[in-house]
């Protein structure tokens, strides 16, 4: 199973962080990178009432819905928990950061547009995310080779030259682009 790249953070009433895990540390702390920062807890805690709190609602606290951490957007839900165990800190709200459904189905249509093998689409799905070829490669299990190659078809099938050209006829499909 491949790992999750939803954010998802625990918080108690007072919100403070119980826990999170590093996919929320990583959109959370873009454009740094996430093994950089010396005290993720503290961090996050801070990015949770900076980035997260909608701070225009006044009836206790309420969640952003839509987080934008570089070029990437998530939608933000969050959950209210009623917990009733007195032992343990309790956590009293969940928070879950989705990638925008719609960057999903825009590069389907763009790899059923191009003939993109299923390889070829995770490999352009990883360009977008802004990976490297060798971060691409640790992520798919493979050689950075075997990516650059992977990006070669898709560079042949889309009719462009550079990594860049295939952000850009994918950026060119989304709606409101």
């Amino acid at each position: 199973m491949a790992p999750s790249t939803n954010g998802f953070l625990l918080l108690d009433a007072g919100l403070n962080l119980i826990a999170a895990n590093d996919p929320a540390l990583q959109i959370l702390c873009f454009p740094s990178r996430a093994d950089r920062i010396k005290q993720p807890k503290v961090f996050l805690a801070d990015r949770v009432r900076t980035a997260l709190l909608d701070h225009q609602h006044r009836d206790g606290p309420a969640f952003v819905r839509e987080l934008k951490s570089g070029k990437r957007r998530y939608t933000c839900r969050s959950f209210q928990m009623d917990c009733t165990v007195s032992s343990f800190v309790q956590p009293a709200f969940a928070v879950l950061l989705e990638r925008d459904a719609t960057s999903s189905m825009v590069l389907a249509e763009i790899s059923q547009q191009f003939d993109l093998t299923q390889r070829e689409r995770q490999t352009v799905e990883f360009l977008l995310q802004g990976f490297t070829s060798k971060e691409i490669a640790t992520r798919m299990n493979i050689s950075p080779n075997t990516v650059k190659a992977f990006l070669r078809l898709v560079m042949l099938k889309m009719g462009v030259s550079t990594r860049s050209g295939i952000a850009g006829k994918v950026a060119g499909s989304r709606p409101n682009a």
